[in-house]
């Protein structure tokens, strides 16, 4: 058991952080989705970090007092963009607290120390906006004062701390609707926890030399065109303040205070925002986005010297994006929506660019599948809603899209769906490919092999609750007590003549041995037919079948 750490540990923890950062900065990078994607999240941080290294390493003093100093000056030198930023003034704080420590630190006062980088992180964002790195450490560091008390080992406190912040990280996305929109939690976010890892990683012994992910995983989404799509349809005017302006004062003058550095803060807040304008008397690190650099420039001279000035055009920038997402625009995409992971994949197969969650039990709404729309880079889009609920509300999407035409598709099951995304032709027209694919839904009959939720009577069935029953889109044609024998009485009252081909899809809770003898069976039973199985994940339905 480890209750204390010296500050030699510090160092190592200080340099495992930097190093797990290092290790995955390309897979927070991959992150970042806001308005103009530099994609830069894990580099930013991840350099910031190691800045802070490279001071601590020069420190040759063993002490907390210098190397604590070190570690926050070199963080701050080396801060870079709004997330490298905020890390070393998260840095900044817990070094305010752990400085004043003589032979080692306990829990209790690492835990003041989060408390104090949370603290000095919110004060250093002008407009501090919640869903992002900022929600992660203050989470952590309101928890972390009760599992020190809990936790005197080091280990387990820092297992604990974080729990809580990768608790905090699947939050995110409630938070800040653009993480929501694009199926992610914040990069800035997954950046902290990494560098937490990295502490436990030094206190632990664990060898991160090699390439160890974050634990922390954001649900798995296909790429938008090697950028954020949120910014796709983005109108220029959305950029309110053009110029990303970023500077060090230095060798500030013999007259400059504290109260100078709080004043240029608040003239800067009055000609732009994303205000950042943290230091000490020693040098100032700023950054504004505003559509008047000169003027912010003015106003740093005021209290000394600039160093390391940076000002991008960030409209351009966007319009260099939206330039290569129209030249790689293409004719036409597909969207398929349906419940089950399964389901989802072989839509994925079939070249489907989007698939989104919605069934008989989750109908998405019309701005649901507006956004998803919004998100395939084509002009033509035929959407697959594969529910007769969701088809109304595909056709209201038409519109909510901007730059896209949407094609709704009447497909009312997953079966006619399948069939129409296996028509699709990209060499085709679009009215070609409209007409092929509803062609293609009329010629498959599907049903579905359910229970009963309740006692009733329906379509000449007298059902009790819990009755496995067979059913197609307009009712009820076979009742049972086992899957099996109503899946194929199912088939039997379905199946006709013209029939060649029998698909099952199975669902969440059936696994795929029963799946296969089933399929035997069906196949015994129709030695007609080709029949095949497919694991579908479906809720709700044992089994989806397919006559075509």
């Amino acid at each position: 058991m480890q209750k204390t750490i010296n500050s030699t540990e510090f160092r190592k923890m200080v340099a495992l952080g930097a190093r797990m950062l290092e290790i995955n900065r390309a897979k927070i990078d991959a992150l970042n989705v806001f308005p103009v994607p530099d994609g830069d999240t894990g580099t930013n941080m991840s350099l910031t970090l190691q800045s802070a290294v490279k001071e601590m390493n020069a420190c040759t003093s063993n002490r907390f007092q210098e190397i604590c100093d070190a570690v926050s000056k070199g963080a701050l030198r080396g801060a870079r963009g709004n997330s490298g930023v905020i890390s070393s003034q998260i840095f900044r704080g817990i070094c305010s607290v752990l400085k004043d420590c003589n032979q080692n630190f306990d829990t209790k006062t690492f835990a003041k120390a989060l408390e104090a980088g949370t603290k000095v992180a919110y004060s250093a964002v002008s407009i501090p906006k919640e869903g992002t790195i900022l929600t992660v450490v203050r989470l952590m560091s309101e928890s972390a004062g009760k599992l020190a008390s809990k936790n005197k080992d080091f280990v387990d406190f820092f297992k604990a701390v974080i729990a809580v912040g990768d608790e905090a990280l699947e939050q995110t996305p409630q938070l800040l609707p653009v993480l929501k929109k694009a199926g992610v939690v914040d990069s800035g976010g997954v950046g902290l926890m990494t560098i937490m890892r990295g502490f436990l990683a030094a206190i632990s012994g664990e060898d991160i030399g090699a390439d160890i992910p974050t634990e922390v995983q954001v649900k798995e989404k296909e790429p938008d065109f090697d950028d954020n799509s949120d910014i796709i349809n983005l109108d220029l005017g959305d950029i309110e303040f053009a110029y990303c302006t970023e500077f060090f004062v230095i060798n500030l003058k013999p007259q400059t205070t504290l109260a100078d550095i709080d004043k240029l803060k608040e003239k800067l807040m009055s000609i732009g925002d994303s205000v950042i304008c943290i230091g000490d008397l020693e040098f100032i690190k700023v950054h504004v986005h505003t559509n008047t650099p000169g003027v912010a420039l003015t106003y740093a001279l005021e209290l000394g010297e600039l160093d390391r000035l940076k000002i991008e055009n960030m409209l351009e920038e966007n319009r260099q994006l939206k330039k290569k997402l129209e030249a790689e625009k293409k004719a036409m995409g597909m969207l398929a929506i349906c419940a089950g992971e399964g389901l989802a994949e072989i839509f994925k197969d079939l070249m489907v660019d989007r698939v989104i969650e919605g069934g008989q039990t989750m109908n998405p709404s019309a701005q649901d599948i507006a956004d998803a729309v919004q998100k395939i880079n084509a002009a033509n889009v035929f959407v697959f809603p594969n529910n007769s609920n969701i088809i109304l509300a595909a056709e209201q999407a038409k519109g909510l899209v901007n730059n896209r035409t949407i094609h709704v598709i009447p497909t009312k099951n997953v079966p006619q769906g399948i069939a129409a995304a296996l028509v699709f032709n990209p060499e085709e027209s679009v009215p070609e490919n409209k007409t092929n694919m509803t062609h293609a839904i009329d010629n498959v009959a599907a049903g579905q092999v359910t229970y009963a939720v309740r006692n009733t009577t329906m379509n000449g069935f007298k059902l009790k609750e819990g009755d496995i029953i067979g059913l197609n889109s307009k009712k009820i044609l076979a009742k049972g007590t086992n899957v099996d024998d109503t899946t194929l009485d199912l088939i039997k009252k379905m199946k006709t003549a013209e029939h060649e081909m029998i698909t099952l899809y199975y669902g969440e809770g059936v696994d795929e041995a029963a799946a296969e003898a089933l399929a035997a069976k069906v196949g015994e039973t129709f030695p007609d037919c080709e029949v095949d199985f497919h694991y579908g994940g479906q809720p709700v339905y044992y089994y989806m079948v397919s006559l075509e």
